[in-house]
């Protein structure tokens, strides 16, 4: 389940989960790394504010970034607006931890300089979509999985390193963000292999990308999956109603009635 932002049970912000439903309701078996999300709302608004959360998580975890901001995205903020969201991501201050794969797609969208501030929801992630739909086939940035006490986490921090080399290289921005919607579809595919489930189901507000959602589909059965996703529901906020309901039928008709 793939979208923007959504409370999470740990109370942290949810939106890159991979769960596992069973009987008496699920399991996180994996989900992206979390970084801080500076401002909350407001970097719904503004992907430039997530990029900046994720140079920062890297360079914080000494995962081989460095301070320096590529000029894609130095050039989104003038010097006091940089100064006050470096202090509020060193210091915490109004701060949200989330593992969103919303987010990510458009701190990935504002570094390579497709769109810093978004007018509509998903906006980012849209013109990341359409840039990368522009090339054809080619190697995916890495994007492994470790194990963290009880459960995978799909380690975003390679790929972000390789699209800032990408950029220091002059790579065309659409070859970077085909690179990086690869990126995410295997990594589908490696956390289904990695907690042994045959099917798989793909929802949630990222898989309106196509591109996304096609490359996932033919990578896991090309691995030898069972995979659904939403058709007559939409994937999005538009699908949740529907199963909350789903969800209740099936606990009720499960409950004892004393």
């Amino acid at each position: 389940t793939w979208d923007g932002t959504g409370y999470g049970d740990d109370g942290t912000i949810w939106g890159g989960e991979f769960l596992r439903v069973q009987d008496g309701g699920y399991v996180r078996v994996a989900h992206l790394r979390s970084f801080s999300l500076p401002g909350g709302e407001a970097a719904v608004k503004e992907p430039r504010r997530s990029a900046a959360a994720v140079l920062h998580a890297l360079s914080d975890a000494g995962d081989g970034a460095t301070a320096a901001w590529p000029d894609t995205l130095s050039g989104a903020f003038n010097m006091e607006e940089r100064r006050v969201l470096e202090h509020m991501l060193e210091r915490g201050i109004n701060t949200a931890a989330t593992t969103s794969a919303g987010r990510l797609f458009d701190a990935v969208s504002a570094l390579l300089g497709i769109q810093q501030r978004s007018q509509f929801e998903g906006q980012a992630a849209m013109m990341l979509e359409w840039a990368a739909g522009r090339v054809g086939d080619g190697p995916a940035l890495p994007m492994p999985l470790r194990w963290d006490k009880k459960c995978w986490v799909v380690d975003w921090a390679p790929a972000i390193v390789g699209v800032l080399q990408a950029l220091d290289d002059g790579a065309p921005v659409e070859a970077v963000a085909a690179a990086f919607h690869r990126a995410c579809a295997q990594a589908i595919v490696d956390v289904a292999g990695a907690v042994g489930d045959q099917n798989v189901v793909l929802s949630g507000g990222c898989f309106q990308n196509k591109l996304l959602l096609e490359s996932a589909i033919e990578r896991l059965q090309a691995s030898g999956h069972t995979v659904y996703w939403p058709s007559a529901v939409p994937p999005n906020d538009g699908g949740i109603a529907l199963g909350q309901l789903a969800a209740a039928r099936w606990r009720l008709t499960r409950t004892e009635v004393i």
